[in-house]
């Protein structure tokens, strides 16, 4: 035989052998598994009631400041305020759409619901912002303890002044409202008209904050005749009151809703010194009065 051709037929003895020896190695390796499939479970939400815009201290809560948001289930606080529904993910499209819309239709007709009810007239205590849930541990209600110190504008004190139906414009004061506390004494020093009556305002347009323990006016819209009727004045009103109360009674002239003399929602104490003013035959008079 040629050598030629032995070595041909060598080389491929030794070839078929490599590639025997190839694809035993190859059916000899596992094989791999199928790729697992992991189905995610649908994400559940529960609607979180917030605030739908910043809320700062002194707020008292109504219903334009608060609001329902989808929050996820499994990462609720259990400080938030839900509604208790556990809700599956919304459908697509134009049927997400239509679930949105008849959400908000019920919460139009049912006023929020309950827990959304129960907050209105709470006051907020710490700053709340936009989106951010709203707690318990934020708000201070009528009762609580520290409710007067925040409703209480900066600057601004609270004081008690006794009342009667004579005194207390027949009892149609509410807590909201606001008066002017005057008074009327006789001053045996006094040179002018009124043989020494003197009639003083003491403080022009103070807010109204409680009448008796009641910071709510009352839901029938009734008159109650009080004994006590708690004021908002600025700090330098406070003792000018005092003084006049130990001169004798003091009378509340119920303001207008629409009268906004003495500048809009702001008490301020009439006069110049010591703040007292003569009213006679409808003239009023700036008097300065020594202590």
């Amino acid at each position: 035989m040629n050598p030629v051709r032995i070595a041909i037929l060598v080389v491929a003895a030794i070839a078929a052998v490599m590639v025997a020896l190839l694809l035993r190695n190859v059916s000899a390796k596992p094989k791999a598994p199928p790729p697992t499939v992991v189905m995610q479970q649908p994400k559940f939400t529960t609607r979180v009631l917030v605030a739908s815009h910043d809320l700062p201290v002194g707020v008292r809560l109504g219903s334009q400041d608060m609001t329902w948001q989808p929050w996820p289930t499994d990462s609720i606080n259990g400080a938030y305020i839900t509604d208790g529904v556990k809700a599956a993910p919304k459908p697509a499209g134009v049927a997400g759409a239509a679930h949105d819309a008849q959400i908000a239709a019920k919460d139009v007709i049912d006023g929020g619901g309950a827990a959304m009810q129960s907050l209105q007239g709470a006051v907020v205590r710490s700053d709340i912002a936009k989106g951010e849930p709203i707690v318990a541990g934020k708000l201070v209600r009528a009762g609580d303890g520290g409710y007067m110190s925040v409703v209480l504008k900066p600057g601004m004190r609270a004081m008690a002044v006794p009342v009667s139906a004579e005194t207390g414009a027949g009892g149609f004061i509410q807590p909201g409202d606001r008066v002017d506390v005057m008074q009327s004494f006789t001053d045996q020093n006094h040179k002018g008209p009124g043989n020494g009556v003197v009639d003083q305002i003491v403080v022009s347009n103070a807010r109204v904050l409680a009448v008796d323990q009641s910071t709510e006016p009352p839901k029938n819209g009734r008159s109650a005749v009080a004994a006590t009727i708690t004021l908002e004045v600025p700090a330098d009103a406070a003792p000018l009151i005092t003084e006049a109360k130990t001169r004798g009674s003091i009378m509340l002239a119920l303001r207008s809703y629409a009268d906004m003399a003495g500048g809009p929602g702001h008490a301020s104490v009439a006069g110049a010194t010591p703040g007292m003013r003569l009213i006679k035959g409808g003239q009023i008079t700036e008097v300065a009065v020594s202590r």
